[in-house]
């Protein structure tokens, strides 16, 4: 029975929402869909959350920049063969950790707000379906909130500024970097995978983050650099670890040298007071053996760190090691290796780590250019077939070229998606909610729908077909039967009507307007014509036009259903309104009228009275203009009995 009970609070649809980690992992813990959180109660709203969470993705990334720069805080005194750590660029680095924290507990209390919104909307407590849904989802939010409660403790500033000062004191030096290491690990490594998580919940979501495909591929080449970052840095560790263990073993070997005086006497040193170290910082001996070269003691894989371990220079020993990191990383296998454990095992780990991202950064590379240019190789594979069949059939060349031009234009516009071809396997009620979504706005723009019922409409959305024209195509000529109605959505349609003795009129269709209105006569007359109706205009595009088609066996259909919504008179009216037809036969019937108006004005100003005269014996200019507009006047109208029934 806990399987059937319904909640009508979990059933209601949400719309998309703020989408973190905690939130996800909170909605995926229960199977059975009920409703997501819905921060975004409007679409601007919606796009608000999304741009922040591709902003806290960067967020994330610069977190996992800035925990490795910590590292760089330790150094070794040239002068006086001492570790101590940077005063100035550990509060840089602290400040950065802070800032980046502070972003954290802001997406953090905006989880939080969203699960209790969330809580808040969902009725029907005493069932016991929902109790249960209720109770895994509030402790499943309850991990994941602890989870990134953990990633941002502030550990490193811990060890930075109270473990670290108090073992280099005590002359723990070698102790330091282990606990750094140590540090490292235990929160960087749930910090990558709560990155990682919240990165494959955004392309769950959204599909490319950055709504571009380059995006993607600059996302990974941030990955990969942000890891060469991390290896790196750990490199340098080991290497200012491995040269204070030389430091350690020449002070032993040094009579009346103590483990202490491997460690500065002031553990943060800001550059202001030198601190001379007598007969230790005046041993060229010890210099030579561990500072100067790499050659008298075996740095193995950390070689390159005895130039950086005294450096005075953080830009070049943050450089450095990314750059040792990048080259480790895409040139595996290529390391020089000691005997001792810790560094074979961190050896074994970048070069594993190295095969597994460069592996997967050429794989996704591949597959996004592959999705870019799929599509240009299907575009240029149409047009070779196209070619192919335009040479077999010796069409002319003004044809061929309107055949080109108008590929080019719909897959401009499409970028090659048929959207009939997407939809036409989709479950019947599936396909008619994504036409209703995708085309309600644009159908609600035509005058014509503006008073029928949500019925009505959707129906409407559900027959309707996307059509695109290009500029210069002639879609109907006058006389020939009316196929469609057309709904403009972007661009211009020039419509043109022949009326008597050569006389045109044109006007120009944009977004709203409508043609083939002939076929909602026919459609409604009764007795019913199976004949279609002729075309009172000929339609031509100004420019790439994209339109809304509704054929005559569809009109039909909505017009013999819901036959009570179109014969009301406020969509008679609009007919008349919007229609090129009527509007045109309006404009002669008034332009009529007004000359008549102004020729009995100019009768009635003469001081004589006007013999009556047969029409057929008028002479002057203004009868014969007169005569024109009367049988203008008298021209059939546009279906003016039909639209009446």
């Amino acid at each position: 029975m806990m399987a059937t009970a319904h909640c009508s609070g979990c059933s209601s649809a949400g719309e998309e929402a703020l989408h973190t980690e905690a939130s996800s992992r909170a909605h995926s813990a229960s199977n059975s869909g009920c409703g997501k959180p819905p921060w975004s109660s409007s679409e601007s709203k919606a796009k608000l959350f999304q741009e922040w969470n591709r902003a806290f993705l960067l967020v994330c990334a610069g977190g996992l920049f800035v925990d490795p720069l910590f590292f760089y805080a330790l150094s070794i005194s040239r002068t006086c063969m001492c570790v101590f750590i940077d005063g100035w660029f550990a509060v840089t680095v602290t400040v950065l950790r802070c800032t980046n924290d502070a972003v954290h507990l802001l997406n953090l209390w905006l989880q939080v707000r969203t699960a209790a919104y969330d809580a808040g909307r969902r009725a029907s407590p005493d069932e016991e379906g929902c109790k249960a849904i209720a109770k895994v989802r509030r402790l499943s939010f309850l991990k994941s909130v602890l989870f990134d409660l953990f990633v941002i403790l502030p550990v490193p500033q811990v060890v930075m500024w109270i473990v670290a000062p108090a073992l280099i004191r005590r002359g723990m030096t070698t102790t330091v970097m282990t606990v750094f290491l140590i540090m490292f690990l235990l929160q960087y490594l749930p910090k990558i995978y709560n990155a990682f998580c919240f990165l494959r919940r955004l392309q769950n979501l959204l599909g490319y983050i950055f709504g571009t495909i380059w995006g993607g591929i600059v996302l990974n080449l941030i990955a990969y650099f942000v890891a060469s970052h991390a290896a790196g840095a750990c490199w340098y560790l080991l290497g200012i670890q491995r040269a204070t263990k030389c430091l350690n073993q020449q002070c032993m070997a040094t009579k009346g040298c103590a483990l202490r005086t491997v460690a500065c006497m002031d553990p943060m040193y800001y550059g202001v007071t030198e601190r001379q170290r007598l007969a230790w910082a005046e041993n060229d001996k010890v210099r030579s053996m561990c500072l100067d070269s790499s050659d008298n003691f075996e740095y193995g894989a950390y070689k390159w760190t005895v130039a950086l371990v005294t450096n005075s220079s953080r830009v070049e020993k943050i450089l450095l090691p990314i750059f040792w990191g990048l080259m480790t990383l895409s040139t595996f296998g290529t390391i020089e290796s000691t005997t001792e454990w810790l560094e074979i095992v961190f050896n074994i780990i970048i070069v594993t780590s190295g095969l597994l991202l460069v592996t997967a950064l050429i794989g996704n590379i591949k597959v996004f250019l592959h999705a870019t240019t799929s599509k240009k190789q299907a575009l240029h594979l149409r047009m070779r077939s196209l070619e192919w069949w335009m040479r077999r059939r010796h069409l002319p060349r003004g044809f061929r070229q309107r055949v080109r031009q108008y590929e080019r234009q719909r897959w401009a516009a499409m970028r090659g998606v048929d959207e009939c071809e997407v939809t036409r396997n989709l479950p019947e009620g599936l396909r008619r909610d994504i036409k209703y979504h995708l085309c309600l706005d644009l159908v609600r723009q035509v005058p014509l729908f503006q008073h029928m019922d949500e019925l009505v409409l959707e129906n409407i959305c559900d027959r309707v077909k996307s059509l695109i024209f290009p500029k210069g195509e002639t879609i109907t000529r006058e006389g020939d039967p009316v196929q469609r109605m057309l709904f403009v959505v972007r661009g211009h349609l020039r419509s043109s009507q022949a009326l008597r003795n050569g006389v045109n009129s044109h006007c120009m269709l944009g977004p709203g307007n409508f043609s083939g209105d002939e076929l909602l006569s026919w459609c409604l007359r009764r007795p019913f014509v199976e004949r279609l109706p002729p075309s009172s205009s000929t339609l031509v595009t100004a420019e790439t036009t994209e339109a809304f088609g509704l054929g005559a066996s569809d009109l039909r259909y909505v017009t013999q259903h819901f036959r009570y919504t179109f014969v009301s008179e406020k969509v008679r009216r609009s007919a008349r309104y919007y229609s090129p037809g009527w509007r045109t036969w309006a404009a002669v019937a008034i332009q009529l009228a007004w000359r008549r108006y102004r020729h009995r004005l100019t009768l009635t100003s003469l001081s004589f009275i006007r013999p009556r005269r047969p029409l057929s014996r008028c002479s002057s200019l203004e009868e014969d203009k007169l005569r024109i507009y009367t049988a203008l006047l008298t021209s059939p109208k546009p279906n003016q009995d039909d639209v009446a029934a």
